[in-house]
């Protein structure tokens, strides 16, 4: 029987994770998150407290209703996307360096390795949704740019300006203090968040009673970029990986690194085989510490990079090279219990 081309992809990619694997050493050893699980059904994302609470309840609500697994992770990720006071995903975003709002978005479903993404789409609120669409009614993996922004608006999606008064006023100031060589004025008050790169993004996972995954990953990039830059939330197996048979990871941060190391689906594969979440997820910071020349060089380029990740048992894990805005990355999750926040270790303090 003919293969689609999807399949052949699938399998030259486990084959791939193989090779690749082989002769990785797994530096870190015996974790104290390892003891916490969660019961299925759950719905978990990549925020903690405030936010966590914020996001995974609607997606909870989905799966107590429908149990509609994709259905549920578009509804939580909307959360942020819809919500103008958050700087990183979706509608308020922080804008490229001209000024225009670009997003970035994928979504996976783990039972059959379906997935679907968009890059540099402008306009449109809620790219996870968009992302869907593109998994479940083409046969293509990703849009970009203006076939997305047209695909969009082909299946009804309203076009809008993204930038808000907020988003921009912190773009104006970035511009401002470009150089002292140009036509633009310092900003009188002028103070270290001007100067804050935001790389935020959410990662929103989902599994039902009987072990199937699905995942999103969404974000509106690296502030302040060149136009067209893509990071990896939209590339399948950088910023997000989503298999039934072995669990979901998903990456925030330094999109370029989480690229250039295959981030979430080398967790996904140690997870395959039999890593704990927590490790693997420390396994991958550290690699990417070891391939930018260790601790003090990825100190001196602030490169960040944050993977959360659950695997088929329920175990969680969580880890950041560095804090984040002065506290340890959170995992926030709902299941039967209520929500809880997950709070994941920083490599380099």
């Amino acid at each position: 029987m003919k293969e689609s081309r999807r399949t052949f992809l699938y399998k030259c990619a486990g084959i791939g994770a193989l090779s690749v694997l082989k002769p990785w050493n797994v530096m870190a050893k015996g974790s104290t998150k390892q003891g916490t699980k969660i019961e299925f059904p759950a719905i978990l994302c990549s925020r903690g407290e405030e936010w966590g609470d914020k996001v995974t309840s609607p997606g909870w609500n989905v799966l107590n209703d429908s149990g509609d697994l994709l259905t549920a992770v578009v509804k939580s990720t909307n959360v942020v996307e819809l919500d103008p006071n958050d700087y990183s995903v979706g509608y308020g975003g922080l804008p490229n360096e001209q000024g225009e709002v670009e997003l970035d978005a994928s979504i996976m479903n783990g039972a059959d390795l379906n997935c679907g993404s968009v890059a540099s789409l402008r306009h449109i609120k809620t790219a996870s949704a968009v992302a869907r669409l593109v998994m479940e009614r083409t046969d293509h993996m990703m849009l970009v740019g203006e076939g997305a922004l047209e695909f969009a608006r082909a299946h009804g999606f309203k076009q809008e300006d993204l930038l808000t008064d907020k988003s921009r006023e912190r773009w104006l100031k970035w511009k401002e203090s470009l150089s002292d060589r140009d036509d633009w004025l310092l900003p009188k008050d002028k103070n270290e968040e001007d100067d804050d790169r935001s790389t935020g993004t959410i990662n929103v996972f989902a599994v039902d009673e009987s072990g199937n995954f699905a995942g999103i990953t969404s974000t509106s990039g690296l502030a302040f970029k060149i136009p067209g830059r893509v990071g990896d939330s939209p590339i399948i197996g950088a910023g997000l990986y989503v298999d039934n048979e072995a669990g979901a990871a998903g990456a925030t941060g330094r999109g370029e690194e989480v690229i250039r190391t295959c981030g979430s689906f080398s967790i996904v594969e140690m997870m395959r085989q039999g890593i704990h979440p927590q490790e693997a997820c420390e396994h991958a910071c550290k690699r990417v510490i070891r391939i930018n020349g260790g601790e003090r060089k990825v100190n001196d380029r602030h490169i960040n990079v944050k993977y959360v990740a659950i695997d088929k048992h329920g175990n969680l894990g969580c880890a950041s090279i560095f804090s984040i805005r002065n506290d340890t990355p959170k995992f926030g999750y709902r299941d039967r219990n209520g929500f809880n926040v997950y709070d994941g270790t920083v490599l380099i303090n």
